[in-house]
């Protein structure tokens, strides 16, 4: 159990709702289900209404500097049964990449490496009181368009299984490529942040507003004030 699954849960039941296709980019077919992922013919493009509204708010602030930039949704709400198909995906890409057999892993091997795919990707749990944040349908992985429809570079992809997926792995960089990088990332923060979202600690990418882990990253900000967790797990 990871700390941020220890708030508790109040359902306060507010519907999924459709991200708009005409405020956002949102690329099709979505990021998991290119390779493979089944979401039971549905769309990963949900989120809480409350979240939605926040994010569109995001973007606003986003356009009063940028005002032809745009939020990309790599991926929004995600069934648990999505979740599963990710960390199995995941696992099997790091037997692949380090040469490794199933058949002949340790305990410790195998302990490894769910280290590794449980550095992004939450437990695929149906414990109510524990459900992944993406299932809740208030986590949302994003990154940023401009004028000319292009993916900003951001210094590290999406899901990547590195130190760079660290929000500030650039901070430091000596190297002004790696100051645009960190730059870029601290845009899409700041933005967020402004309308009220919490930033995963390990993932640039991946913002939340409601569920467990932004009220337990609230938390650790505002460790005098009350949080808890709006939204526990949905279905489409």
């Amino acid at each position: 159990m990871k700390p941020y699954q220890k708030i508790p849960i109040v359902e306060c039941h507010e519907p999924l709702v459709a991200i708009p296709r005409d405020r956002f980019v949102l690329p099709e077919p979505s990021a998991y289900a290119k390779i493979g992922a089944d979401y039971g013919g549905k769309s990963p493009y949900y989120l809480r209404q409350g979240v939605l509204e926040a994010l569109i708010g995001a973007q606003n602030y986003l356009q009063q500097d940028y005002p032809q930039w745009r939020i990309l949704i790599f991926d929004a709400y995600r069934p648990v049964e999505v979740q599963q198909f990710m960390v199995d995906y995941t696992w099997n890409q790091i037997l692949q990449t380090q040469g490794l057999k199933r058949e002949s892993l340790s305990l410790a091997d195998i302990e490894e490496i769910y280290r590794q795919v449980y550095q992004i990707w939450a437990v695929p749990s149906l414990d109510p009181a524990t459900p992944p944040p993406h299932s809740t349908g208030a986590a949302v992985d994003i990154t940023l368009v401009n004028e000319k429809g292009e993916i900003l570079d951001m210094g590290g992809e999406i899901d990547e299984l590195s130190q760079r997926s660290h929000p500030n792995y650039y901070k430091n960089s000596q190297d002004e490529q790696g100051q645009i990088y960190h730059q870029r990332r601290e845009l899409l923060y700041q933005v967020l942040k402004k309308a009220g979202f919490q930033r995963h600690l390990g993932e640039w990418w991946h913002f939340s507003r409601g569920d467990q882990l932004w009220a337990w990253l609230s938390i650790q900000e505002n460790p005098h004030d009350h949080f808890r967790a709006d939204y526990g797990r949905m279905e489409v």
